[in-house]
């Protein structure tokens, strides 16, 4: 089951190191997707998909591959399929090329997730704040700086907590947390599952200079079978928003109970 592509592949050019890179278009793409750790349904009924999300992650063609619910491992799981894979969820999604990066937000009787960056650009720096509000909810945000062409690009993935009060708090530190590591001019990205059923948060990054590109029905994403709700979003300071787009279809809301989030930005 491959999933159409989405895009015209990206260009590529060849460095004199040999490494295969995109070829200079100014234009940066980033995706978010919240894999829902990797199995849907269940009891005896659920399914794994990971292998399913690997040809997806593919697919999106981004430079920049935000996820959330990522399986560090599961000991649980890992004996009921027998398929479950050898690595770790983010660097089993990683597409040939690509980096992996993984933090740990929530430790479970069983195992571990949390969420991670993929990217085929050279990255700098790594940071994780934990942004837990409450002990029933374990949150963080992943940081960090890719050399996007040659030019820094701080990325934040982000994962909010269920309860409205514990989102405004956790942005505001995100916002705390950018004014601290982040130099005024750089460019940021911020994405991720916001889980914000309206636009509060919306409202509160545009304080801080923070925009996305407006979709409309059609950039709904959650949930996946017959989404009611924007949950997913790209927000950016320093970039331009081009477009937004939701891919749709059986083979999509099969995956997991969340749709990928596909975002254009020109630097």
């Amino acid at each position: 089951m491959t999933p159409e592509p989405l895009f015209p592949l990206a260009a590529t050019e060849t460095t004199e190191s040999g490494l295969i890179v995109p070829a200079d278009t100014g234009i940066l793409r980033v995706a978010t997707y919240n894999i829902h750790k990797g199995v849907q349904g269940l009891g005896p009924t659920r399914r794994l998909e990971i292998h399913n999300l690997g040809l997806a992650v593919e697919q999106l063609d981004a430079d920049i591959v935000c996820l959330q619910e990522v399986r560090k491992m599961n000991r649980r799981e890992e004996t009921y399929f027998n398929n479950w894979p050898k690595v770790g969820q983010a660097e089993f999604l990683a597409p040939e090329g690509y980096e992996a990066i993984y933090h740990t937000n929530a430790y479970t009787r069983d195992g571990e997730h949390g969420n991670a960056l993929l990217t085929r650009w050279p990255v700098r720096d790594i940071k994780h704040l934990d942004v837990s509000d409450h002990r029933f909810e374990q949150r963080g945000l992943l940081h960090a700086e890719v050399m996007f062409q040659g030019r820094s690009v701080h990325t934040v993935v982000v994962h909010l907590g269920l309860i409205a009060g514990s989102r405004v708090r956790q942005i505001n530190q995100l916002h705390q947390f950018i004014e601290r590591e982040v130099p005024p001019s750089a460019p940021v990205v911020v994405a991720g599952d916001f889980n914000d059923w309206g636009n509060h948060i919306k409202r509160m990054l545009a304080g801080f200079g923070m925009y996305e590109y407006d979709g409309d029905s059609s950039t709904f994403t959650y949930p996946s079978r017959l989404p009611l709700a924007q949950l997913d979003h790209v927000y950016v300071r320093g970039l331009e928003p081009m477009s937004l787009q939701v891919p749709q279809g059986r083979i999509w809301w099969r995956m997991s109970d969340h749709l990928p989030l596909i975002a254009e930005f020109k630097l």
